[in-house]
């Protein structure tokens, strides 16, 4: 039975993920160590599946604390690290906090996995290291010196680190680009969950600038099939260092995508416009080409369909704690 090791596991992405490896008969090796930028209970909801499977073992710890990296068994297969501070405006606010959890601990998972000789990585980085690309769709090619985020600078540092282990140790490594993923279990700060949250309080939704900012939003489940290509490419491929984007390729504007939430939700329009924030790009666009020829990357799910998703599942939800509340 493969064995993979998972940090940040019980985050959004995080956790679709450790349900998907699980239910493809993995062993998972899961860390998180329940960063307090949101609430606690929210990924503690997010793990009750997995605590109760067999083949899933978590650890309530911090990559960045030597002594648990160095007492996790050797017989990993492969690394899939995806434990990150997130969040571009907050990392304007706490740059040398994002860099610990980015850098430093993407340097610690490295020199971990040097010493215990373990050989695979996926590694979880971002559009946001494109920042304002002039070029569309952004091509794993293109100049990415330009960074406009404390966030997006960490991610394109731990890159650079992943290629220095890459060359130096022969670690392979898939640096995964994710663009804009949404679906359930999306953290609570994020854009499209808390219009849903206005829009079932009958509360305006506030979009900053104009409307016409575009993102390639991407739905969870794509991605995580995207993850799950990637660890099959790198157990059946040798020398191995890419950089890839996982994106829907195929950018909605701001104001498109409220009005699919609305609809979705058979709610009138009620929106407050702000001016744009600080470190936030103008548009995001994957080209998935690469993604496509290397390991048989094809999104499948329409922004629409991930947006209904997402609201059914969120309607869940608030019955449930209506119930316990009640």
């Amino acid at each position: 039975m493969p064995k993979v090791f998972l940090t940040g596991c019980a985050g959004f992405i995080g956790s679709h993920t450790s349900e998907m490896l699980l239910n493809k008969g993995y062993q998972v090796i899961g860390i998180d160590n329940f960063d307090p930028f949101y609430p606690r209970a929210f990924k503690e909801e997010n793990l009750k599946v997995q605590l109760n499977h067999p083949n899933f073992t978590f650890i309530d710890g911090d990559i960045n604390d030597y002594a648990i990296l160095n007492a996790l068994p050797n017989d990993i297969d492969t690394v899939v690290h995806l434990a990150a501070k997130t969040g571009v405006r907050s990392s304007i606010a706490d740059p040398l906090g994002y860099f610990k959890a980015n850098v430093t601990g993407t340097q610690n998972i490295l020199g971990w996995m040097q010493k215990s000789r373990i050989k695979k990585m996926v590694f979880a980085s971002s559009s946001s290291i494109y920042g304002n690309n002039v070029k569309v769709p952004f091509s794993e090619s293109d100049n990415v010196e330009q960074q406009i985020s404390p966030y997006a600078a960490a991610k394109r540092s731990a890159e650079l680190i992943n290629h220095v282990y890459h060359h130096l140790y022969g670690i392979n490594i898939i640096n995964l680009r994710f663009f804009t993923v949404f679906g359930p279990r999306q953290r609570p700060d994020l854009a499209i969950r808390k219009f849903i949250e206005s829009i079932s309080e009958n509360k305006p939704v506030t979009l900053y600038g104009d409307g016409s900012s575009s993102r390639d939003y991407t739905y969870v489940g794509d991605i995580v099939q995207g993850i799950f290509n990637a660890i099959i490419y790198l157990n059946e491929h040798e020398n191995v260092f890419e950089i890839i984007n996982l994106g829907n390729s195929s950018p909605i504007s701001l104001a498109e995508m409220v009005n699919v939430i609305y609809e979705v939700m058979g709610t009138e329009p009620n929106i407050q416009y702000q001016p744009m924030q600080e470190g936030d790009v103008n548009r995001t666009f994957a080209d998935i080409e690469k993604a496509k020829r290397l390991f048989n990357y094809h999104p499948s799910t329409s922004f629409k369909e991930g947006i209904q998703n997402f609201v059914n599942w969120y309607e869940e939800q608030a019955g449930i704690a209506k119930r316990i509340s009640g």
